[in-house]
């Protein structure tokens, strides 16, 4: 008996994911951006603590994640148990 299209496509995705499974192991480097900004050497030589950097971005917007310096989704910023975290609101992978 045939396999259904939906059957034969898992088997695929299977055999696919058991060929690179040697490599789920690997670290990768995940940065999550907030924003960035260009500073003159002047601003940058002024700065000192309670200093602000204005950043383009908006409050609750959302955040980019890069790994490997590819922008592969965005976030957004949450507390969690007293730590930071990111919630990720869409991912381009």
């Amino acid at each position: 008996m045939a396999d259904t299209p939906a059957e034969q496509e898992q088997a695929n995705v299977s055999q696919a994911a058991s060929e690179v499974a040697h490599y789920f192991d690997i670290p990768m480097s995940v940065r999550i951006q907030l924003g960035q900004r260009y500073l003159k050497i002047r601003e940058i030589l002024q700065l000192k603590p309670q200093s602000i950097i204005d950043l383009p971005k908006s409050a609750g917007e959302n955040i980019d994640i890069l790994i490997n310096r590819k922008l592969v989704g965005f976030g957004e910023v949450i507390e969690m148990e007293g730590n930071t975290g990111i919630r990720l609101t869409n991912l381009k992978v």
